[in-house]
C-alpha cells in the first residue's frame, strides 16, 4: 500500500498517501518577515539535542495567508519551526531530549475558547478551498461536533476570515497539510492544505484535516516516538520543548486506527479511531 505524509508545524501535523509517503506539515502563526535561519551543523545539532531527527531537515520561507512571510525550519516532512519558536524552544527548561512514551503537548485550549470559529477559506485563488476540500472540512468539523467533549466548532466558509479562530486553506503541495499547537489558551489558526491532497478520495482530504486540527487544539503524533511505524522511515520526533504527554486511558505503544499517526493511507476512512475519542473525550 503507498504512503504519504502530511506536513504540520511547530507545532506539526502530518498526513500519508497509498505507496509512496508525503509529510503533513504545521505552520505557525503569521509574524513579520525575519531573516531566513542558516542551516548550520551548530542548528543541526542543537535540534538533535531538542530531540528531533534532522535526516530531512531544510531552511523555509513561506507566504502566510494574509501576506506575512515566515522563516523557520521544516523536520521530519511535516513539523514547521519559525524562527521565533526555535529560539524560545532553546531557551526552554522543560524538555527532554527523545522519549519513549494518544499524546499531547503542554500547550492546550483553555475553557473559555471552547467555541471555535473555524472557516473554510474560498476565495477564487489559489489558496480557496476547492469543492472536495470544503465537503471534507464539512466532515472533519463533524467528527469533533459529535464527540462528547466541550470544544464546539462553529463553521461557516467565506473569505472573511481575519476574526475567525482557525482558518482552513489551500497551499501548493502534494498531499498532505500543516498546523500548530495551541498558544494562550487559544486554538493554532492556521491550517494548510496542500493542492495535491485533492487528488485523493474525499474520506482521505477528510483525515488530513482532522488531523491537523487535532494538531492545533493539542494533539501529537500517535507515533511521535517512532516515525517509522507508520511512514516507514524516521525515529523519534522528541519532546522538543512543547512536550509529549501520555493521556491516560490511551496507549502508550503504537495505535493502528489512531487518525493522529504521522503518515496515512490512500484508504483512510476519515474518522477517528476509539483511542482518539479516549484521548479527546480526557482533554476537553
Amino acid at each position: 500500500m503507498k504512503k504519504l505524509k502530511i506536513s504540520a508545524m511547530f507545532f506539526a501535523a502530518t498526513a500519508f498517501a497509498a505507496t509512496t509517503f508525503t509529510a503533513c506539515t504545521q505552520e505557525e502563526n503569521v509574524q513579520p518577515k525575519e531573516d531566513k535561519l542558516a542551516l548550520t551543523d551548530e542548528v543541526m545539532s542543537q535540534f538533535t539535542e531538542l530531540g528531533f531527527d534532522v535526516s530531512d531537515i531544510e531552511a523555509v520561507e513561506g507566504n502566510s495567508l494574509d501576506g506575512g512571510v515566515e522563516s523557520g525550519f521544516m523536520l521530519e516532512g511535516d513539523i514547521f519551526i519559525s524562527q521565533d519558536n526555535f529560539r524560545k524552544m532553546l531557551d526552554s527548561e522543560s524538555h527532554n531530549g527523545p522519549m519513549g512514551e494518544q499524546y499531547r503537548t503542554n500547550n492546550l485550549v483553555s475553557s473559555s475558547n471552547y467555541t471555535i470559529d473555524i472557516i473554510g477559506y474560498t476565495a477564487n485563488n489559489s489558496n480557496g478551498l476547492d469543492s472536495k476540500t470544503q465537503t471534507a472540512l464539512q466532515w472533519a468539523v463533524n467528527n469533533y461536533n459529535r464527540l462528547n467533549i466541550g470544544l464546539n466548532f462553529n463553521l461557516t466558509f467565506g473569505t472573511n476570515y481575519q476574526s475567525k479562530d482557525m482558518v482552513v486553506y489551500r497551499v501548493s503541495g502534494g498531499g498532505g497539510g500543516s498546523a500548530g499547537f495551541p498558544s494562550g489558551g487559544a486554538p493554532y489558526k492556521w491550517v494548510k492544505i496542500n493542492s495535491g491532497t485533492s487528488s485523493y478520495d474525499t474520506n482521505v482530504v477528510e483525515h488530513v484535516i482532522t488531523h491537523e486540527i487535532g494538531h492545533s487544539v493539542g494533539l501529537r503524533h500517535t507515533d511521535y516516538f517512532d516515525r517509522s511505524y507508520s511512514c516507514g522511515s524516521g525515529g523519534n520526533e522528541g519532546d522538543g520543548g512543547v512536550g509529549a504527554i501520555h493521556i491516560p486511558g490511551t496507549p502508550t505503544g503504537v495505535d493502528p486506527n489512531s487518525i493522529m499517526l504521522a503518515c496515512f493511507s490512500s484508504s483512510e476512512d476519515g474518522e477517528f479511531g476509539s483511542n482518539d475519542v479516549t484521548a479527546l473525550e480526557y482533554l476537553y
